[in-house]
């Protein structure tokens, strides 16, 4: 059996997917959800082999919920006209419905995903490239998503001061804490509004509004000193970058 969970914020949608399913006796649907939040909590607790994943949804998206997955499942994603995400979804080619759908579209996202479940690292190597197609696309982040425990923090822009590359995760220093959250400093710099954050050095992000001053530190390196009273080493090319933006 195919073990699946169905996470859309509108009822009428998740019994859709429930009638169409009804053809595939191996597939079984064992939770749904109205949301993000519980689309988390459900697929930590029943570990499914598929996921049906709505992209707009209130609280948390579709994309940043996957975000907080460390091993995510196989998922088909449905989505009203979303012009990034399709673009996205088309480059990488992710499977999506975009709805309304018919059900022989259902039926051949069905088929595809079969042959993908029980593939070690498929879907998280997928989900992988399907975020750096995204990274390169021109639509801007607003806030970032991130998980400590079973807790879900959604962080404003406006409230972090810096990101600082740690391994293959990002630290997120925020008026909230500092926060972990396994993402590529590349991804993130692609994503972030331009102007209001520079990359100062291949380590480090910082938010504009959150400079002090900026000072000669030996022969062609600087140091950054942010409002919160960090200190940041500052690159070449990253100064080169912050004269562009502050126009000194």
């Amino acid at each position: 059996m195919i073990r699946a969970i169905i996470i859309d914020d509108e009822s009428l949608a998740r019994d859709l997917i429930k009638a169409y399913l009804q053809k595939f006796s191996e597939i079984e649907v064992i939770a749904e959800c109205g949301d993000g939040f519980q689309g988390l909590k459900a697929i930590q607790e029943h570990n499914p082999d598929l996921i049906f994943l709505d992209v707009q949804m209130p609280k948390i998206t579709g994309f940043e919920m996957l975000e907080l997955l460390d091993e995510p499942p196989v998922v088909i994603f449905s989505t009203a006209f979303d012009q990034y995400a399709i673009k996205a979804f088309e480059l990488n080619a992710t499977d999506y419905l975009l709805k309304p759908y018919a059900e022989e579209r259902f039926n051949e996202a069905i088929e595809k995903a079969k042959t993908k479940v029980g593939t070690k690292g498929a879907a998280k190597a997928e989900l992988e490239t399907l975020q750096e197609t995204r990274s390169e696309s021109d639509e801007s982040l607003d806030r970032i998503v991130v998980k400590t425990g079973n807790k879900i923090q959604i962080l404003p822009l406006e409230s972090i001061s810096h990101f600082e590359a740690q391994d293959d995760y990002v630290a997120i220093h925020s008026e909230q804490g500092k926060y972990l959250k396994l993402l590529r400093m590349k991804h993130l710099e692609n994503r972030l509004p331009k102007g209001e954050f520079v990359r100062i050095h291949r380590s480090h992000i910082v938010n504009v509004k959150q400079i002090e001053k900026l000072e000669l530190y030996e022969k062609d390196s600087y140091l950054l000193s942010l409002k919160t009273g960090s200190q940041l080493p500052v690159s070449r090319s990253g100064h080169g970058k912050l004269k562009e933006v502050l126009k000194y």
